[in-house]
């Protein structure tokens, strides 16, 4: 979530009316992510989050909309996109596609407990399981060759004992991934802490599917786990890591070439966020009004899930 197009009180009014929405009590811009225009907006009686796709294509929005009205339909705690009196739900503002959602409660857990852990773990086993009656499908645009294609954008930025690092990565991962065959389906793609929303040990949303999309479902087990369980130095919580799997695994149990796969596809999604933040940080001067998310913190992930044995699940 992020602002790059700025809004009017008067635009928002004639957006809102659409939707037979009056009264804006408070608006205010969220400055945090890199990708789109987010608003927060109170109502007398309700509140709401209005985003403003400032990239992508209307067809991708379409496959994200549908996405999430299959996970509501099976009682996943998703928002979907309000239509307004005319029955539609991708509208224009400011020249950009916009989605008007109910705002879901709870918070962000910043240091998720056990139980926690354990929530989320069992949450996303269940949308994977799922994940095979959703028939839509949209490539994921973050994979392997995303990481070799912005590898060389971001090269020269790096120190000798980095470069090595990350090209030694690419190759071996390269050689690895290339005929992996293991289950695929719905990927949220980006299931940080700040994606999900809790109320105590309650799970009560699960946010920011922009980049929902197919693709192998371990990817998107590496993403999440990376970030719950990772302590300051990149290395793995034990607990956490144990909480979030064996519930993951109740739901989806793992094939046997996952079992084998899987410690280099934590590396695989390290390295994607490594170099995802170098690319802001470096090559994207629009962003650098944002506060960037440093490009260490998932270097040492990297550093950790390439010397250390993950714990044992027993």
């Amino acid at each position: 979530m992020a602002v790059f197009t700025k809004l009017k009180k008067k635009q928002l009014i004639l957006f809102l009316n659409s939707f037979n929405i009056k009264k804006i009590i408070k608006f205010k811009e969220v400055n945090q992510g890199t990708e789109n225009s987010t608003f927060f907006i109170n109502t007398e009686n309700k509140k709401f989050v209005l985003t403003l796709f400032e990239q992508g294509e209307y067809k991708d929005l379409v496959f994200f909309i549908d996405l999430l009205k299959f996970l509501y339909s099976h009682c996943f705690p998703v928002a979907v996109p309000l239509k307004d009196k005319n029955n539609i739900r991708i509208k224009k503002l400011s020249g950009k596609n916009a989605l008007l959602f109910p705002k879901l409660y709870g918070n962000h857990p910043k240091k998720p407990n056990i139980e926690q852990c354990s929530i989320i773990g069992k949450t996303l086993g269940k949308l994977h399981s799922i994940s095979k009656y959703f028939k839509l499908k949209k490539q994921n645009l973050r994979d392997l060759n995303w990481i070799i294609l912005n590898y060389y954008k971001v090269i020269s930025f790096l120190n000798k004992t980095d470069q090595k690092l990350m090209f030694n990565q690419i190759y071996l991962l390269k050689n690895l991934v290339k005929n992996l065959k293991i289950p695929q389906g719905i990927l949220h793609g980006d299931l940080f802490r700040d994606n999900t929303l809790f109320y105590g040990n309650n799970i009560c949303g699960l946010i920011d599917f922009y980049n929902g999309c197919t693709g192998n479902l371990l990817f998107d087990l590496a993403i999440l786990i990376n970030d719950w369980c990772s302590d300051k130095y990149g290395k793995i919580i034990e607990y956490k890591y144990k909480a979030i799997l064996k519930n993951y695994i109740i739901e989806r149990p793992f094939t046997k070439q996952e079992l084998y796969i899987w410690p280099k596809m934590l590396c695989l999604t390290a390295l994607r966020y490594w170099i995802s933040r170098l690319l802001v940080i470096n090559i994207f001067p629009g962003y650098q009004k944002l506060i960037p998310k440093e490009p260490k913190k998932y270097r040492d992930i990297l550093i950790s899930r390439c010397n250390k044995h993950l714990p044992s699940l027993n």
